[in-house]
Protein backbone atom coordinates (compact mmCIF):
# COMPACT_ATOMS: atom_id res chain seq x y z
CA UNK A 1 0.00 0.00 0.00
CA UNK A 2 2.92 2.19 0.46
CA UNK A 3 4.33 1.90 -2.59
CA UNK A 4 1.02 2.66 -3.88
CA UNK A 5 0.87 5.64 -2.39
CA UNK A 6 4.33 6.76 -3.18
CA UNK A 7 3.21 6.14 -6.59
CA UNK A 8 -0.29 8.21 -7.12
CA UNK A 9 1.45 11.08 -4.88
CA UNK A 10 2.87 12.40 -8.06
CA UNK A 11 -0.41 12.07 -10.16
CA UNK A 12 -2.03 14.06 -6.77
CA UNK A 13 0.25 16.87 -7.39
CA UNK A 14 -0.39 17.35 -11.25
CA UNK A 15 -4.05 17.23 -10.36
CA UNK A 16 -4.14 19.75 -8.34
CA UNK A 17 -3.70 22.28 -10.85
CA UNK A 18 -6.84 23.45 -13.32
CA UNK A 19 -6.84 21.38 -16.73
CA UNK A 20 -6.35 24.94 -18.58
CA UNK A 21 -3.39 25.44 -16.45
CA UNK A 22 -1.78 21.81 -16.80
CA UNK A 23 -2.46 22.17 -20.61
CA UNK A 24 -0.26 25.79 -21.32
CA UNK A 25 2.45 23.42 -19.00
CA UNK A 26 2.45 20.59 -21.35
CA UNK A 27 2.69 23.56 -24.07
CA UNK A 28 5.36 25.33 -22.70
CA UNK A 29 7.26 21.89 -21.88
CA UNK A 30 7.10 21.03 -25.31
CA UNK A 31 8.03 24.71 -27.16
CA UNK A 32 11.14 24.90 -24.55
CA UNK A 33 12.41 21.58 -25.43
CA UNK A 34 12.39 22.87 -29.10
CA UNK A 35 14.28 25.87 -28.19
CA UNK A 36 16.98 24.96 -26.00
CA UNK A 37 18.78 23.57 -28.63
CA UNK A 38 18.12 26.32 -31.34
CA UNK A 39 18.76 28.87 -28.90
CA UNK A 40 22.42 27.72 -27.62
CA UNK A 41 23.04 25.74 -30.60
CA UNK A 42 22.56 28.25 -33.89
CA UNK A 43 25.86 30.14 -33.77
CA UNK A 44 27.50 27.08 -33.62
CA UNK A 45 25.93 25.73 -36.97
CA UNK A 46 26.66 28.81 -38.62
CA UNK A 47 30.22 29.23 -37.11
CA UNK A 48 30.81 25.58 -39.11
CA UNK A 49 29.99 27.51 -42.35
CA UNK A 50 32.34 30.36 -42.03
CA UNK A 51 30.05 32.95 -41.40
CA UNK A 52 31.60 35.64 -39.40
CA UNK A 53 31.15 36.68 -35.75
CA UNK A 54 29.39 39.70 -37.23
CA UNK A 55 27.18 38.10 -39.64
CA UNK A 56 26.21 35.70 -36.61
CA UNK A 57 25.23 38.32 -33.93
CA UNK A 58 23.97 41.01 -36.68
CA UNK A 59 21.10 37.82 -37.87
CA UNK A 60 20.45 37.45 -34.11
CA UNK A 61 19.99 41.07 -33.44
CA UNK A 62 17.97 41.19 -36.05
CA UNK A 63 15.85 38.35 -35.15
CA UNK A 64 15.29 40.27 -31.66
CA UNK A 65 14.15 43.64 -33.46
CA UNK A 66 11.62 42.14 -35.13
CA UNK A 67 10.26 40.35 -32.09
CA UNK A 68 9.91 43.54 -30.29
CA UNK A 69 7.41 44.55 -33.21
CA UNK A 70 5.38 40.94 -33.08
CA UNK A 71 5.53 41.18 -29.46
CA UNK A 72 3.50 44.62 -29.91
CA UNK A 73 1.14 42.80 -32.46
CA UNK A 74 0.60 40.00 -30.33
CA UNK A 75 -0.46 42.39 -27.18
CA UNK A 76 -2.61 44.37 -29.60
CA UNK A 77 -4.61 41.51 -30.62
CA UNK A 78 -5.04 39.89 -27.27
CA UNK A 79 -6.59 42.90 -25.74
CA UNK A 80 -8.85 42.96 -27.85
CA UNK A 81 -10.02 39.77 -26.62
CA UNK A 82 -8.02 36.82 -29.07
CA UNK A 83 -7.54 33.56 -27.11
CA UNK A 84 -4.41 33.16 -25.90
CA UNK A 85 -4.21 29.94 -28.06
CA UNK A 86 -4.00 31.79 -31.53
CA UNK A 87 -0.86 33.44 -31.03
CA UNK A 88 0.42 30.58 -29.37
CA UNK A 89 -0.65 28.46 -32.86
CA UNK A 90 0.96 31.46 -34.86
CA UNK A 91 4.25 31.37 -33.29
CA UNK A 92 4.21 27.54 -33.93
CA UNK A 93 3.50 27.74 -37.81
CA UNK A 94 6.04 30.55 -38.16
CA UNK A 95 8.55 29.08 -36.01
CA UNK A 96 8.05 25.90 -38.26
CA UNK A 97 9.19 28.15 -41.46
CA UNK A 98 12.37 29.01 -39.47
CA UNK A 99 13.55 25.59 -38.56
CA UNK A 100 12.87 24.64 -42.57
CA UNK A 101 14.78 27.95 -43.42
CA UNK A 102 17.83 27.64 -41.19
CA UNK A 103 18.16 23.52 -41.93
CA UNK A 104 18.84 24.59 -45.78
CA UNK A 105 20.63 27.32 -45.08
CA UNK A 106 24.29 27.67 -46.05
CA UNK A 107 25.13 31.39 -46.26
CA UNK A 108 24.25 34.51 -44.41
CA UNK A 109 21.16 35.56 -46.43
CA UNK A 110 19.49 32.72 -45.90
CA UNK A 111 19.71 32.41 -42.56
CA UNK A 112 19.13 35.83 -42.37
CA UNK A 113 15.65 34.82 -43.25
CA UNK A 114 15.96 32.01 -40.94
CA UNK A 115 16.49 33.86 -38.12
CA UNK A 116 13.86 36.73 -38.52
CA UNK A 117 11.36 34.06 -38.98
CA UNK A 118 12.33 32.96 -35.69
CA UNK A 119 12.12 36.23 -33.83
CA UNK A 120 8.52 36.72 -35.41
CA UNK A 121 7.50 33.50 -33.50
CA UNK A 122 9.02 34.40 -30.58
CA UNK A 123 7.44 37.41 -30.36
CA UNK A 124 3.78 35.97 -31.35
CA UNK A 125 4.73 33.20 -28.10
CA UNK A 126 5.65 34.97 -25.83
CA UNK A 127 3.08 37.74 -24.59
CA UNK A 128 0.46 35.14 -24.86
CA UNK A 129 1.81 32.43 -23.38
CA UNK A 130 2.57 34.47 -20.63
CA UNK A 131 -1.29 35.88 -20.29
CA UNK A 132 -2.35 32.37 -20.64
CA UNK A 133 -1.11 31.75 -17.24
CA UNK A 134 -3.55 33.90 -14.85
CA UNK A 135 -6.11 33.43 -17.23
CA UNK A 136 -6.20 29.56 -17.11
CA UNK A 137 -5.58 29.46 -13.19
CA UNK A 138 -9.66 29.88 -12.25
CA UNK A 139 -9.40 29.82 -8.27
CA UNK A 140 -6.05 28.73 -8.18
CA UNK A 141 -3.26 31.39 -6.92
CA UNK A 142 -1.71 32.51 -10.30
CA UNK A 143 1.87 33.17 -8.58
CA UNK A 144 1.85 29.06 -8.13
CA UNK A 145 0.74 28.96 -11.60
CA UNK A 146 3.76 31.26 -12.93
CA UNK A 147 6.00 28.96 -10.37
CA UNK A 148 4.52 25.69 -12.49
CA UNK A 149 4.97 27.06 -16.07
CA UNK A 150 8.66 28.86 -15.68
CA UNK A 151 9.44 25.36 -13.96
CA UNK A 152 8.56 23.51 -17.37
CA UNK A 153 10.30 26.34 -18.83
CA UNK A 154 13.64 25.58 -17.49
CA UNK A 155 13.25 22.22 -17.32
CA UNK A 156 12.47 21.97 -21.46
CA UNK A 157 15.67 24.40 -22.26
CA UNK A 158 17.68 21.88 -20.18
CA UNK A 159 16.38 18.70 -21.99
CA UNK A 160 16.89 20.86 -25.50
CA UNK A 161 20.10 21.92 -24.68
CA UNK A 162 21.19 18.38 -23.89
CA UNK A 163 19.55 17.07 -26.91
CA UNK A 164 21.37 19.68 -29.31
CA UNK A 165 24.63 18.32 -27.50
CA UNK A 166 24.15 14.95 -28.76
CA UNK A 167 23.98 16.11 -31.89
CA UNK A 168 26.91 18.33 -31.59
CA UNK A 169 28.86 15.36 -30.57
CA UNK A 170 27.48 12.97 -33.74
CA UNK A 171 28.21 15.55 -36.23
CA UNK A 172 23.99 15.59 -36.65
CA UNK A 173 24.26 19.15 -34.94
CA UNK A 174 21.14 20.73 -37.72
CA UNK A 175 19.34 18.12 -36.11
CA UNK A 176 17.61 21.17 -33.85
CA UNK A 177 15.98 22.27 -35.94
CA UNK A 178 14.07 19.24 -36.97
CA UNK A 179 13.68 18.32 -32.97
CA UNK A 180 11.74 22.13 -32.92
CA UNK A 181 9.83 21.24 -35.49
CA UNK A 182 8.86 18.25 -34.11
CA UNK A 183 7.88 19.96 -30.75
CA UNK A 184 5.81 22.42 -32.51
CA UNK A 185 3.82 20.20 -34.57
CA UNK A 186 3.48 18.37 -30.95
CA UNK A 187 2.23 21.37 -29.66
CA UNK A 188 -0.30 22.41 -32.83
CA UNK A 189 -1.96 18.86 -32.17
CA UNK A 190 -2.22 19.23 -28.73
CA UNK A 191 -3.82 22.31 -28.75
CA UNK A 192 -5.78 21.04 -31.81
CA UNK A 193 -7.01 18.15 -29.24
CA UNK A 194 -7.26 19.96 -26.11
CA UNK A 195 -8.09 23.79 -26.90
CA UNK A 196 -7.42 26.10 -24.43
CA UNK A 197 -10.52 27.20 -23.49
CA UNK A 198 -10.15 31.03 -22.22
CA UNK A 199 -13.05 33.34 -21.24
CA UNK A 200 -10.80 36.56 -21.58
CA UNK A 201 -12.89 38.08 -23.75
CA UNK A 202 -16.01 38.07 -21.10
CA UNK A 203 -13.31 39.40 -18.76
CA UNK A 204 -12.80 41.99 -20.72
CA UNK A 205 -16.47 42.53 -21.29
CA UNK A 206 -16.73 42.75 -17.67
CA UNK A 207 -13.87 45.49 -17.44
CA UNK A 208 -16.95 48.11 -18.58
CA UNK A 209 -18.97 47.14 -16.22
CA UNK A 210 -18.23 49.39 -13.06
CA UNK A 211 -20.97 47.56 -11.14
CA UNK A 212 -19.13 44.62 -11.26
CA UNK A 213 -15.55 45.26 -10.44
CA UNK A 214 -15.89 48.97 -9.52
CA UNK A 215 -13.09 48.87 -6.64
CA UNK A 216 -10.52 47.69 -9.27
CA UNK A 217 -11.45 50.12 -11.52
CA UNK A 218 -11.36 53.21 -9.03
CA UNK A 219 -7.97 51.88 -7.93
CA UNK A 220 -7.00 52.12 -12.07
CA UNK A 221 -8.51 55.10 -12.07
CA UNK A 222 -6.53 56.92 -9.67
CA UNK A 223 -3.22 55.89 -11.00
CA UNK A 224 -1.28 55.61 -13.98
CA UNK A 225 -0.65 52.06 -14.63
CA UNK A 226 1.89 52.53 -17.42
CA UNK A 227 3.65 54.54 -14.44
CA UNK A 228 3.27 52.19 -12.32
CA UNK A 229 4.69 49.46 -14.45
CA UNK A 230 8.22 51.68 -14.96
CA UNK A 231 9.74 50.36 -11.82
CA UNK A 232 9.07 46.65 -12.48
CA UNK A 233 10.68 46.86 -16.06
CA UNK A 234 13.49 48.63 -15.10
CA UNK A 235 14.44 45.74 -12.87
CA UNK A 236 13.65 43.32 -15.44
CA UNK A 237 15.53 45.22 -17.86
CA UNK A 238 18.45 44.77 -15.59
CA UNK A 239 17.77 41.01 -14.63
CA UNK A 240 17.36 39.92 -18.05
CA UNK A 241 20.35 41.32 -19.20
CA UNK A 242 22.28 39.15 -16.58
CA UNK A 243 20.68 35.93 -17.92
CA UNK A 244 21.45 37.29 -21.24
CA UNK A 245 24.98 37.91 -20.33
CA UNK A 246 25.27 34.69 -19.05
CA UNK A 247 24.42 32.94 -22.08
CA UNK A 248 26.68 34.57 -23.84
CA UNK A 249 29.60 36.43 -22.10
CA UNK A 250 29.97 33.86 -19.08
CA UNK A 251 31.20 30.84 -21.81
CA UNK A 252 33.93 33.48 -23.53
CA UNK A 253 35.03 34.47 -19.96
CA UNK A 254 35.70 31.08 -18.69
CA UNK A 255 37.28 29.94 -21.89
CA UNK A 256 39.54 33.47 -22.21
CA UNK A 257 40.41 33.44 -18.15
CA UNK A 258 40.62 36.09 -15.87
CA UNK A 259 44.10 38.29 -14.50
CA UNK A 260 45.20 34.89 -12.47
CA UNK A 261 42.40 31.98 -13.27
CA UNK A 262 43.52 29.73 -16.07
CA UNK A 263 41.17 29.60 -19.23
CA UNK A 264 38.74 26.68 -19.57
CA UNK A 265 38.43 23.91 -22.79
CA UNK A 266 35.24 24.39 -24.13
CA UNK A 267 33.81 21.07 -22.65
CA UNK A 268 34.08 22.61 -19.24
CA UNK A 269 32.57 25.80 -19.64
CA UNK A 270 29.54 24.08 -21.44
CA UNK A 271 29.31 21.70 -18.47
CA UNK A 272 29.20 25.01 -16.05
CA UNK A 273 26.35 26.43 -18.27
CA UNK A 274 24.68 23.03 -17.91
CA UNK A 275 25.20 23.18 -14.30
CA UNK A 276 23.50 26.56 -14.14
CA UNK A 277 20.65 25.27 -16.29
CA UNK A 278 20.29 21.79 -14.04
CA UNK A 279 20.10 23.98 -10.63
CA UNK A 280 17.31 25.99 -12.43
CA UNK A 281 15.16 23.11 -12.87
CA UNK A 282 15.62 21.96 -9.33
CA UNK A 283 15.10 25.38 -7.90
CA UNK A 284 11.88 26.50 -9.50
CA UNK A 285 9.11 25.09 -8.49
CA UNK A 286 10.43 24.89 -5.04
CA UNK A 287 11.71 28.63 -4.95
CA UNK A 288 8.84 29.65 -6.50
CA UNK A 289 5.96 28.26 -4.82
CA UNK A 290 7.94 29.60 -1.61
CA UNK A 291 7.78 33.46 -2.95
CA UNK A 292 3.76 32.71 -3.46
CA UNK A 293 3.50 33.30 -0.04
CA UNK A 294 4.96 36.30 -0.14
CA UNK A 295 4.72 39.69 -1.43
CA UNK A 296 6.44 41.01 -4.77
CA UNK A 297 8.72 43.27 -3.50
CA UNK A 298 9.96 40.36 -1.18
CA UNK A 299 10.33 37.72 -4.03
CA UNK A 300 12.23 40.58 -6.56
CA UNK A 301 14.42 41.80 -3.64
CA UNK A 302 15.24 38.06 -3.01
CA UNK A 303 15.96 37.78 -7.35
CA UNK A 304 18.53 40.93 -7.47
CA UNK A 305 20.11 40.27 -4.14
CA UNK A 306 21.15 36.85 -5.58
CA UNK A 307 22.11 37.84 -8.93
CA UNK A 308 24.37 40.59 -6.82
CA UNK A 309 25.98 38.21 -5.17
CA UNK A 310 26.69 35.87 -8.18
CA UNK A 311 27.92 38.61 -10.38
CA UNK A 312 30.30 39.01 -7.20
CA UNK A 313 31.41 35.69 -7.18
CA UNK A 314 32.02 35.81 -10.92
CA UNK A 315 34.28 38.69 -10.98
CA UNK A 316 36.47 37.52 -7.98
CA UNK A 317 36.74 34.32 -9.63
CA UNK A 318 39.01 36.17 -11.91
CA UNK A 319 41.99 36.49 -9.04
CA UNK A 320 42.75 33.41 -7.92
CA UNK A 321 44.46 30.69 -10.03
CA UNK A 322 41.37 28.48 -8.41
CA UNK A 323 38.67 30.63 -9.35
CA UNK A 324 36.92 28.31 -11.32
CA UNK A 325 35.67 26.64 -8.22
CA UNK A 326 34.29 30.24 -7.53
CA UNK A 327 32.42 30.02 -10.34
CA UNK A 328 31.03 27.13 -9.63
CA UNK A 329 29.81 28.26 -6.34
CA UNK A 330 28.47 31.56 -8.06
CA UNK A 331 26.05 29.18 -9.46
CA UNK A 332 23.80 28.61 -6.97
CA UNK A 333 22.96 32.23 -6.47
CA UNK A 334 22.66 32.76 -9.72
CA UNK A 335 20.63 30.00 -10.11
CA UNK A 336 18.64 31.56 -7.18
CA UNK A 337 18.06 34.62 -8.54
CA UNK A 338 16.52 33.45 -11.75
CA UNK A 339 14.32 31.44 -10.57
CA UNK A 340 12.85 33.87 -8.26
CA UNK A 341 12.89 36.70 -11.02
CA UNK A 342 10.90 34.90 -13.68
CA UNK A 343 7.45 33.85 -11.80
CA UNK A 344 7.51 36.80 -9.11
CA UNK A 345 8.10 40.01 -12.44
CA UNK A 346 5.72 38.22 -14.06
CA UNK A 347 3.11 37.94 -11.56
CA UNK A 348 3.99 41.63 -10.89
CA UNK A 349 2.81 43.24 -14.25
CA UNK A 350 -0.38 41.02 -14.27
CA UNK A 351 -1.16 42.55 -11.13
CA UNK A 352 -0.62 46.19 -12.31
CA UNK A 353 -1.38 46.49 -15.39
CA UNK A 354 -5.30 46.40 -15.59
CA UNK A 355 -7.29 43.56 -17.31
CA UNK A 356 -7.93 45.56 -20.44
CA UNK A 357 -4.11 46.42 -20.77
CA UNK A 358 -2.66 43.40 -20.08
CA UNK A 359 -1.39 42.07 -22.98
CA UNK A 360 -0.08 45.15 -24.26
CA UNK A 361 1.54 45.25 -20.66
CA UNK A 362 2.88 41.53 -21.53
CA UNK A 363 4.43 42.90 -24.92
CA UNK A 364 6.27 45.49 -22.97
CA UNK A 365 7.79 42.98 -20.32
CA UNK A 366 8.36 40.42 -22.50
CA UNK A 367 10.42 43.68 -25.04
CA UNK A 368 12.64 43.47 -22.09
CA UNK A 369 14.31 40.12 -23.04
CA UNK A 370 14.58 41.41 -26.84
CA UNK A 371 16.54 44.90 -25.85
CA UNK A 372 18.94 42.65 -23.32
CA UNK A 373 19.07 39.99 -26.09
CA UNK A 374 20.10 42.80 -28.82
CA UNK A 375 22.26 45.05 -26.25
CA UNK A 376 23.98 42.85 -23.28
CA UNK A 377 26.10 40.91 -26.01
CA UNK A 378 27.36 44.32 -27.48
CA UNK A 379 28.18 46.00 -24.19
CA UNK A 380 29.73 42.74 -22.92
CA UNK A 381 31.76 42.16 -25.72
CA UNK A 382 32.99 45.65 -25.87
CA UNK A 383 34.11 46.08 -22.55
CA UNK A 384 36.03 42.07 -22.66
CA UNK A 385 37.89 43.25 -25.28
CA UNK A 386 39.22 46.46 -23.87
CA UNK A 387 39.69 44.27 -20.81
CA UNK A 388 40.79 41.30 -21.90
CA UNK A 389 38.90 39.35 -19.16
CA UNK A 390 35.03 39.65 -17.77
CA UNK A 391 35.79 40.69 -14.09
CA UNK A 392 35.11 44.36 -14.71
CA UNK A 393 31.90 43.27 -16.41
CA UNK A 394 30.28 41.05 -13.52
CA UNK A 395 31.65 43.69 -10.81
CA UNK A 396 29.48 46.09 -13.07
CA UNK A 397 26.46 44.03 -12.83
CA UNK A 398 26.71 43.53 -9.76
CA UNK A 399 27.12 47.31 -8.36
CA UNK A 400 24.01 47.72 -10.56
CA UNK A 401 21.91 45.16 -8.67
CA UNK A 402 22.71 47.10 -5.36
CA UNK A 403 21.52 50.46 -6.78
CA UNK A 404 18.58 48.55 -7.86
CA UNK A 405 17.43 47.32 -4.71
CA UNK A 406 16.21 50.66 -3.42
CA UNK A 407 13.65 51.14 -6.46
CA UNK A 408 11.78 48.34 -4.84
CA UNK A 409 9.91 50.84 -2.62
CA UNK A 410 8.80 52.45 -5.69
CA UNK A 411 6.48 49.11 -6.68
CA UNK A 412 2.80 49.73 -6.25
CA UNK A 413 0.04 46.88 -7.36
CA UNK A 414 -3.32 46.29 -6.61
CA UNK A 415 -3.20 43.39 -4.04
CA UNK A 416 -7.17 43.33 -3.98
CA UNK A 417 -9.00 40.43 -5.03
CA UNK A 418 -12.04 42.32 -6.92
CA UNK A 419 -10.38 40.44 -10.32
CA UNK A 420 -10.97 36.89 -11.29
CA UNK A 421 -6.99 36.76 -13.21
CA UNK A 422 -5.45 38.48 -9.82
CA UNK A 423 -4.62 36.04 -7.58
CA UNK A 424 -2.43 37.31 -4.49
Amino acid sequence: MSVLSATLKPIDWWNQFPSALRLITRARLLASIGAGGVIYLTPLVFNQINLSATEIGSGIAAAALLGTIARLISGSFLDKGTNCAWPIRWAAIVAILGDLALLNAHNYSSFLRGQLLMGIATGFYWPAVELAVPTSCGDFPSRKGFALVRSADALGISLGALIGSIAASTSAIRSIYLVDTSCMLLLLFLLAKEPLIIQRKEKLNMANKPQEISQERTYYKNSKWLNRLLPVLAISLLSTGIFSLLQSALPIDLVRGGLSRPPLNESWSSGLIALQLGLLVCFQWPVGRWLSDHNIRFGLGVSLSNFGLGCLLLSCSALWHRGVLIALIAQIPLALAIAAFLPTATEAVIQIAPINKRGLAMALFSQCFAISSFLAPIFAGRIMDIQGHGSTLWILMSISCITMLPILKAIQYNSMKVNPEIKT
